[in-house]
């Protein structure tokens, strides 16, 4: 068997484990493997907490691999395949511990990333590489693996399940169903020098004018971290109205139904905006340290506030042009000039565009 295929292998292995974002971002991937080679067996070697938001798409083996066990993780994975034989690996994810994990699928092919875009040496685990332009979309790239191993189709379906009980939980938190809901995800990851997270006083405001002017029901959601509680908690003592809080209150799964549920997000750079993209929620994309043009909700071009370019000539006097794609801004104060202007006035261009 030789790339790119010429006829549908029987069986196709996908190592992506993490992170929320990019999980999403494989979602079509493997849908355009289901539509284009619908006898192919698929199965998907994915994260523990990622698993609980797309791991009951049909069609698809979900093998879990738990990081938090460290080293027994891989004895686990191990065990699971080590009697099975792929036709081809796409290993999505160029980071160790997947790579690790990979050489635990058996298979003559293994399609990685080109060198220009993996990290942590993932070229020696891999045999073949992925092959396109590089100043791309995150989903772009993604997709480059279908074009590697023969497929020129790109399905933008994702189709992620909400089940009952998510549903549920939205009537439960009594989410009024005669107003637009806007959800506001404040928070990204924190990571050593990697500053995303824009301010609770903007944010706070921002609630107030979509409450006071279109009637919204403001709803914060957000993860179960400390600094996320905290995050919430100070944006709710700031608003004049009062937003709904469910920040960590939500597993991913509910919080997908909320996103669904929703008129728009506001958000960072986070994987709740890559989660409303799957369900066709536009997204208010709030960048500066990170470039909007790689990594913004994929659908949501139009609503991206991007002070990325800015940040970037002040820190470094560097253009977007002559930038490393990928690069950060890695300033404590770049989100800062973000106005709530500029987000209100990407909210009143929805709404003119999309009505109330």
């Amino acid at each position: 068997m030789r790339l790119p295929l010429t006829s549908p292998p029987e069986s196709i292995c996908i190592v992506r484990l993490s992170a929320i974002g990019d999980v999403c971002h494989t979602v079509p991937v493997v849908r355009t493997l289901q539509s284009h080679w619908p006898e192919t067996k698929l199965t998907w070697v994915i994260g523990k907490i990622e698993a609980t938001l797309v791991g009951d798409i049909p069609g698809i083996e979900f093998i879990i691999f738990d990081k938090a066990k460290g080293w027994r993780a891989y004895r686990d994975l191990r065990r699971c395949i080590r009697r099975r034989r792929f036709d081809l690996l796409l290993q999505m994810q160029p980071a160790m511990r997947a790579s690790i994990a990979s050489l635990l699928v058996k298979t003559p092919i293994r399609v990685g990333f080109d060198k220009a875009r993996t990290r942590d040496y993932q070229w020696l685990f891999t045999n073949h590489r992925i092959n396109g332009e590089v100043r791309v979309h995150v989903q772009d790239c993604a997709f480059q693996f279908l074009g590697a191993i023969g497929i020129g189709e790109r399905g933008l379906r994702w189709d992620i399940p909400i089940p009952a009980n998510a549903q549920n939980f939205c009537a439960q938190q009594q989410l009024p169903n005669d107003q637009l809901i806007l959800a506001i995800n404040p928070c990204s990851n924190m990571r050593k020098r990697n500053w995303r997270n824009w301010n609770t006083q903007g944010y706070a405001k921002v609630a107030d004018y979509a409450a006071e002017n279109y009637g919204m029901c403001v709803v914060l959601t957000g993860g179960p971290s400390p600094m996320e509680i905290d995050v919430g908690t100070a944006i709710t003592d700031q608003c004049k109205t009062r937003p709904i809080n469910l920040i960590g209150k939500t597993n991913l799964k509910q919080l997908l139904a909320i996103l669904d549920r929703a008129y728009a997000l506001i958000a960072p750079d986070t994987g709740p905006a890559h989660m409303a993209t799957t369900v066709n929620t536009p997204v208010i994309g709030l960048y500066a340290t990170t470039n909007p043009l790689r990594a913004r909700a994929y659908l949501s071009q139009q609503w991206v506030v991007n002070k990325y370019p800015e940040a970037l000539k002040a820190e470094y006097g560097l253009s977007v042009d002559q930038a490393p794609w990928g690069m950060r801004v890695r300033h404590p104060d770049a989100m800062q000039r973000i106005s709530v202007t500029d987000v209100t006035e990407r909210l009143d261009k929805l709404v003119a565009l999309q009505g109330v």
